[in-house]
């Protein structure tokens, strides 16, 4: 975690150039993050458990607290779901304030909790952006962020790269977190890179396997916590960003973001 650690040593010089123009802002929460959990039909019982131990062990790594904590009186607002085909994304953990070491640990132990239960296995990217977006919709925060983690490229639903442009995306950065790391998991990156990820700071990080979720998604968290310094200025700078982004949503098949299956 040396890289971490360089990360969030950036990132609080960062905040401290920031100072206090962002601290005249009246928005309470700094970012708003959205974490979407593949559990399609490749993901077997065992990298299923990887992936949720993975993401509690990842927010409890003492990094990572220290840049989710950085900012009490802002803090950022985070929401898990799993996702898999078109009609299946299940909230694991709705949206809750990062307020202190017990809110993390209680995350934590939620997601370590939590059971799969069937689901379809099919891949629906495109529809777990919807149901990201959905979520994110109603966040009052400075800055909103998609997760979307993946083993594999669409095959039903929705296509990403159609998705990421509908009008509810303005705003919202969406990055990618890939697992695998043999040649057709390179040919995955890529297809994260040019079909998936979207908006200003995007990026895709990548696990070697499941095994190494934990690790990936802390560099991951970290990366983007410390984009959220630089993005607060430009918010307060510039309170409404022009629309890039035409369309609107076409899908009907995605459920609301506050259904729990």
């Amino acid at each position: 975690m040396q890289k971490g650690r360089f990360g969030y040593l950036l990132a609080l010089l960062a905040a401290l150039w920031v100072g206090d123009a962002v601290a005249q802002s009246d928005t309470p929460c700094r970012q708003a993050l959205a974490l979407g959990l593949d559990v399609s039909g490749s993901v077997d019982e065992g990298e299923y458990r990887l992936q949720l131990d993975g993401l509690a062990a990842a927010l409890e790594q003492p990094d990572v607290q220290r840049a989710l904590l950085s900012q009490p009186d802002r803090p950022i607002q985070i929401a898990v779901y799993e996702w898999s085909g078109p009609a299946h994304q299940r909230l694991l953990q709705d949206w809750v304030a990062i307020t202190d070491q017990t809110v993390v640990f209680s995350v934590a132990d939620r997601l370590r909790r939590t059971a799969r239960i069937k689901a379809d296995p099919s891949t629906g990217i495109g529809a777990a952006m919807i149901y990201g977006q959905r979520l994110l919709a109603g966040r009052d925060c400075l800055t909103r962020t998609l997760d979307i983690s993946g083993d594999g490229p669409a095959n039903t639903g929705p296509r990403p790269q159609d998705v990421r442009y509908l009008s509810g995306f303005d705003g919202i950065t969406i990055n990618g977190l890939v697992i695998g790391a043999g040649d057709a998991d390179t040919d995955l990156v890529t297809y994260y890179k040019e079909l998936v990820i979207h908006g200003f700071g995007r990026f895709v990080e990548q696990a070697a396997d499941f095994r190494d979720y934990e690790d990936a998604m802390a560099r991951k968290l970290l990366r983007e916590l410390m984009g959220v310094v630089v993005s607060d200025l430009q918010q307060l700078r510039q309170t409404k960003p022009p629309s890039r982004y035409i369309g609107s949503d076409p899908s009907n098949t995605v459920p609301p973001a506050s259904t729990r299956y």
